[in-house]
């Protein structure tokens, strides 16, 4: 039960306490939770970003839709998928994989020749779409760790991802912006959400029970 006692403590937080920093240990475990979680075929298609420094975070604060809260917050995680899949990346995740498992290279050159061959004849646009679908698998991961470890959080798509992605240069990185997950501890009279009711839909309504 300590997932869902978990999860039922945390809420998207509006309002961040400047003055209180998430230790570096913390935020070590909550980006362990989204290298942890699982992708389709393995492939990790993205990569976290963590921002700490205040300046960087100013810049990064014209392009939030919640400025407070990027500018008050301890760190900002920015979850950035690959642009698209290719050989080489699907090859590097595969070749790293049978190397650390102990495997001949080339055990998986059936099963990478097929991924290849359906991503890389995709549109762009659908290749990125299921880039980033994985990291949203991360993403709640993450939120999940950070719960768990009592630490306010905001999960984040109100952004202009051209900002970021000009700012921290992610082009020349092969990366572009997905979601933003704002890590911190919150200014509890000014988060004005604190004190409600936390709502989800009805189980009945929610489950589709089919026996």
């Amino acid at each position: 039960m300590a997932l869902l006692e978990d999860l039922n403590w945390r809420h998207a937080v509006k309002a961040y306490d400047a003055t209180k920093k998430v230790s570096k240990e913390d935020i070590d475990k909550i980006v362990e939770a989204a290298r942890l979680a699982p992708t389709s075929s393995g492939l990790q298609p993205f990569q976290v970003l963590v921002v700490e420094n205040q300046e960087l975070k100013e810049k990064l604060v014209k392009g939030a839709l919640n400025p407070e809260c990027m500018r008050d917050c301890s760190h900002v995680l920015i979850f950035a998928g690959w642009d698209r899949y290719t050989a080489e990346r699907i090859d590097k995740v595969y070749d790293y994989t049978t190397a650390e498992r102990g495997l001949p290279q080339g055990r998986f050159n059936s099963y990478t020749d097929m991924l290849k061959k359906i991503y890389l004849a995709q549109p762009a646009e659908e290749n990125f779409a299921h880039i980033a679908r994985q990291t949203y698998i991360a993403l709640g991961l993450s939120l999940a760790q950070a719960a768990e470890l009592k630490v306010d959080s905001t999960p984040v798509e109100g952004f202009d991802n051209s900002v970021v992605d000009e700012i921290l240069a992610l082009d020349k990185l092969g990366l572009k912006s997905v979601s933003l997950m704002y890590v911190g501890y919150a200014d509890t009279p000014n988060d004005w959400i604190a004190p409600m009711k936390k709502v989800r839909t009805p189980k009945e309504e929610f489950v589709l029970d089919f026996k």
